[in-house]
């Protein structure tokens, strides 16, 4: 299933998930600042789905122990090691045009008559 929200939507939808987690812990706003040592104006904005800076959401995760959430946004990207081997191009044989030498079958032995 695709989702095709835009970015305010998924800051409103962050922000929920963040206020539900802050009320699961008995945290008011004004601790979870502090706790992340964030503005109690930043846990409001993201709260009420409002731009906010990376470093300071990433604080908010780690005192509501979400950074595992960071992680599904930039799984580990992993390289085979064969990929780093520059890739040759595959070699390409070049023939050249066939010249067929023709062999008589047999040779018809004519009488010599120079005679």
């Amino acid at each position: 299933m695709v989702n095709y929200r835009t970015p305010e939507e998924w800051e409103e939808v962050l922000g929920q998930q963040i206020r539900n987690l802050r009320i699961l812990r008995n945290m008011d706003q004004q601790a979870l600042s502090e706790q992340a040592g964030v503005a109690l104006n930043v846990v409001k904005r993201i709260e009420s789905g409002k731009t906010s800076t990376t470093k300071s959401l990433i604080k908010i995760l780690r005192v509501l122990n979400r950074v595992e959430w960071l992680e599904t946004l930039a799984p580990k990207v992993t390289v085979n090691p064969l990929q780093m081997i520059p890739q040759k191009s595959p070699r390409q044989k070049v023939f050249k045009p066939r010249t067929r030498k023709l062999k008589p079958k047999n040779e018809l032995l004519l009488p010599d008559h120079s005679e």
